[in-house]
């Protein structure tokens, strides 16, 4: 699993969001906003949908934040 870490100001109501390009690298963008204590969480919350494989699952994005 390769993957990059970039803080990067983001809405307020966004605490990561991660992109994976097209050649399966994944993006994590993490908001710059905030402490550093939930940009931890935000980091965990992120590799966590990584290593689950949540992109490659046919659900919705609703459904993999509720698993």
């Amino acid at each position: 699993m390769d993957y990059c870490i970039r803080y990067v100001d983001l809405p307020c109501r966004l605490n990561g969001v991660t992109v994976m390009d097209g050649d399966g690298f994944f993006n994590i963008y993490i908001n710059a906003r905030l402490d550093y204590y939930h940009q931890q969480k935000a980091i965990q919350h992120e590799l966590t949908h990584v290593a689950r494989g949540d992109f490659f699952k046919n659900s919705s994005l609703e459904e993999i934040e509720s698993m």
